[in-house]
């Protein structure tokens, strides 16, 4: 036997136990087919060599044959062996991705996966407590399809071209719901890029932050409705501490109107009125707005078919706003300047109605913060301040309107007295009482003082009467409530001169300052007292009358009892000898003990020989004192 015969049967033998120990080892059916192919051409050669011994050189093959076969069991063992790695690592990855699988579909974020168009390829179950849709609903379309369109093109074309670029993008989107509900999402988007940094696709994760980005919303409107209302009472601040120089009517819309378009969030501020003749809105003062755009803004408002907040300002005593302005918004003026949001604050006190404050701003959520009750004060103030203003230029105007009315029974309570009894009432003096009231002191003329007294008690309108002088045309002191007419009067700033009735007839005289509003005036008389009209007015230069400001002059020094108190005893006769009412009468009239009247009196007394006396010293009202005096 040759030694290459040998050698090659060892190969063999060799190439056959470690397939076998391979097959042990890995189970492969592979080495199975190798220790078979092996033992057989072992056999082979065995079995030639016990034939013939074999031949030298011509073993040869064989040999190389045995070689090729031993490194075939040594490769494919190599390769088994990264099989096996490769499939370890396949198994481990599968393993991963069915871990990630598992995470993408229980996560509580909406998951998309896109082509590099933006189709959705797929989409996770949480997309269906996100948007609203099933994920077998999404799958093939796009995001716009719950596109709420609160975002405009910029918007994602800047989104487009961030996720183009290879770039993740990140932030809030306001979407649509199957169901047609808003909400807020927090949206991050990534590109999926092959490995030239190519985009595959993109993934993008939606979460739910609607409940978050409504409290956020929430606590930045409260702090937003905070600062306005601190604005808002910084500007009423303002308002009532310039409202303090006002000398009239014109001057206090000028300083509402310049404190209001001065602060934000307001841009403008304008006075409307009702012209009574053609029932049509005017402006008066303005500020913050040209003539051109006030004058669109006012014919907008008259011709509008339905009532305008500024109309309802007007007939109202309650502070209308209106938002969100545009052609198709009905009783909305402000459509025609750049405006957002109206605010109409009626300007009136009792029934005094000065006409509306009407306010313009850009910011459509200011309207939401605005306090309403507190406009509506604001109102009320700026209508007291034209009142005074015009009140006080009454008093120290050189030139006054005259304002004549005929009334009926109906429109004031020493009307109905009067109309009563069947006598005739003439009013005296206008007061107030200790407590805020309005007394009237009247003489009678045709009936006695209990008869008047005893009438009052049943006469709506009146809440005391006590006889103040007996005679034949006895003094009587009437408390009545504030629906009189010469409250009414009194609220416009108008002074009434003269009150006459007898029963049949009744004239009533006022006056107030050439500058005030007649028409506010009259208006409200008639709303007020149905049955006054007015039959005559004139202007008149005002008469030296010395003695009203001497009397003004000390009821400016005297508290409202000391005046009751003086007016008591003068009228009661407590000045004559004898006296016609005791201290101890009157203090029961006043409703206080007699000390206590006495020392109200006796101070009173004082107080007005200081104004006759003291002619060299100036008064708190301006004029010297001994100017009405010397007159008188």
């Amino acid at each position: 036997m040759s030694l290459l015969l040998v050698a090659s049967i060892l190969l063999r033998l060799a190439g056959t136990g470690y397939s076998v120990l391979l097959l042990h080892r890995s189970g492969d059916r592979r080495f199975a087919f190798l220790t078979a192919m092996l033992g057989l051409m072992a056999s082979r050669q065995l079995w030639t060599a016990q034939a013939d011994g074999g031949a030298g050189i011509a073993e040869l093959p064989g040999l190389l044959v045995s070689v090729f076969a031993l490194g075939a069991v040594y490769y494919l063992a190599q390769y088994v062996e990264e099989e096996t790695r490769i499939k370890g690592e396949l198994t481990a990855t599968n393993d991963r991705l069915r871990r990630f699988r598992k995470a993408v579909e229980y996560a509580g974020h909406a998951i998309f996966v896109t082509d590099p168009d933006g189709r959705i390829e797929y989409a996770n179950p949480a997309t269906a407590s996100v948007t609203g849709y099933a994920p077998s609903a999404v799958v093939g379309e796009t995001p716009n399809l719950w596109s709420s369109g609160r975002h405009d093109d910029a918007f994602y074309d800047d989104l487009w071209g961030t996720i183009a670029d290879g770039d993740v993008w990140d932030g809030e989107i306001v979407n649509r719901r199957e169901d047609g509900d808003l909400c807020w999402v927090d949206v991050t988007i990534a590109p999926i890029t092959d490995g030239t940094g190519a985009v595959e696709g993109f993934v993008a994760v939606e979460t739910d932050i609607t409940d978050r980005k409504e409290r956020e919303l929430r606590i930045r409107d409260q702090h937003d409705r905070l600062e306005l209302l601190n604005t808002t009472n910084e500007i009423i601040r303002d308002v009532n501490r310039e409202l303090l120089r006002a000398e009239s009517k014109a001057d206090v819309e000028t300083v509402a109107c310049e404190q209001f378009a001065d602060a934000s969030p307001y841009e403008s501020a304008w006075f409307a009125a009702r012209n009574a003749a053609t029932d049509t809105v005017r402006a008066n003062t303005s500020v913050g707005i040209d003539d051109d755009s006030l004058e669109a803004v006012v014919a907008a408002v008259n011709d509008s078919d339905p009532e305008t907040v500024v109309d309802r300002a007007l007939e109202t005593d309650m502070t209308h706003v209106t938002r969100t302005c545009g052609e198709s918004e009905d009783g909305c003026e402000c459509r025609s300047i750049a405006a957002a949001a109206t605010v109409a604050i009626p300007i009136s006190y009792w029934d005094a109605r000065y006409g509306a404050l009407v306010l313009h701003t850009t910011d459509d959520n200011a309207v939401e913060a605005l306090d309403v009750e507190v406009l509506d004060e604001l109102g009320e103030t700026i209508a007291y301040a034209i009142t005074a203003a015009e009140s006080q230029r009454s008093l120290v105007t050189d030139r006054v309107t005259q304002l004549t009315f005929d009334l009926a029974p109906t429109d004031d309570p020493l009307l109905s007295l009067a109309a009563t009894l069947e006598c005739e009432l003439e009013l005296e003096r206008v007061t107030t009482g200790g407590d805020g009231e309005l007394v009237e002191f009247v003489t009678i003329r045709g009936a006695d003082a209990d008869d008047v007294v005893a009438s009052a008690a049943d006469t709506d309108g009146v809440v005391a009467a006590q006889p103040i002088r007996d005679g034949d045309e006895p003094l009587v002191r009437v408390t009545v409530r504030d629906t009189a007419v010469v409250a009414t009067f009194a609220r416009y700033g108008a002074a009434v001169r003269s009150l006459v009735a007898d029963g049949s007839e009744s004239t009533l005289v006022a006056e107030l300052a050439e500058t005030a509003d007649v028409r506010s005036v009259v208006d409200a008389v008639s709303e007020s007292h149905p049955g006054a009209d007015l039959v005559g007015q004139r202007e008149r230069d005002r008469a030296p009358d010395t003695r009203g400001e001497f009397r003004s002059a000390v009821e400016d020094r005297v508290t409202d009892r000391q005046l009751e108190a003086l007016q008591l005893a003068h009228f009661g006769g407590f000045f004559e000898w004898p006296r016609e009412s005791s201290g101890d009468e009157l203090a029961d009239r006043m409703g206080v003990c007699q000390s206590t009247y006495l020392q109200h009196l006796r101070a009173g007394q004082r107080k007005v020989f200081e104004r006759f006396f003291d002619d060299d010293r100036a008064t708190d009202d301006g004029f010297p004192s001994g100017v009405a005096t010397s007159a008188d």
